[in-house]
C-alpha cells in the first residue's frame, strides 16, 4: 500500500507536466510583449483553462501523495523513485507529443533506471 503513495506522486506529477505541455502547444500560446495588464489577462485566461487547471490540481495532489509517502519511507528510499519521472515523460512525450526520440536519451534513461534500482536495493 505504501508504494501507492510514490506511484501517486509520479502519476500526478507526470500528468501535470504532460497536460500542461500538450495544452500550451495546442493553444499555440507564447509569452506576450504587451502591457502588464495584457500579460495578467493572458496568464489568467491560461490559468483558468480547464486542462491547465487540471495540471495545477494534479501538482497539488502529487504533493499530498508525497507527504503521505514521507510518513512511510525514509527520504533516501523514496526519492530515487522520483528519478523515474524523466523516463516516463520521455516515453509519453515521444508517443503523445511527438517529442524527439534519440538513442542518447534512451541510454540516459537506462542509466537512470539502473541508478534507481541500485539506490533502492543497496
Amino acid at each position: 500500500m505504501k508504494y501507492l503513495y510514490i506511484a501517486g506522486t509520479l502519476l500526478f506529477t507526470i500528468y501535470g507536466q504532460i497536460i500542461l505541455k500538450w495544452r500550451i502547444v495546442q493553444l499555440g500560446w507564447t509569452m506576450i510583449d504587451g502591457s502588464l495588464l495584457d500579460k495578467i489577462k493572458c496568464y489568467l485566461s491560461l490559468f483558468f483553462d480547464p486542462y491547465i487547471l487540471s495540471g495545477f490540481v494534479a501538482a497539488i495532489v502529487a504533493s499530498v501523495c508525497w507527504i503521505m509517502a514521507m510518513t512511510k519511507f525514509e527520504i533516501t528510499t523514496a526519492y530515487p523513485f522520483m528519478s523515474l519521472s524523466p523516463a516516463i515523460v520521455f516515453i509519453l512525450g515521444t508517443f503523445f507529443l511527438n517529442e524527439t526520440f534519440t538513442w542518447g536519451k534512451v541510454i540516459g534513461l537506462i542509466l537512470i533506471i539502473t541508478g534507481t534500482i541500485t539506490t533502492v536495493k543497496f
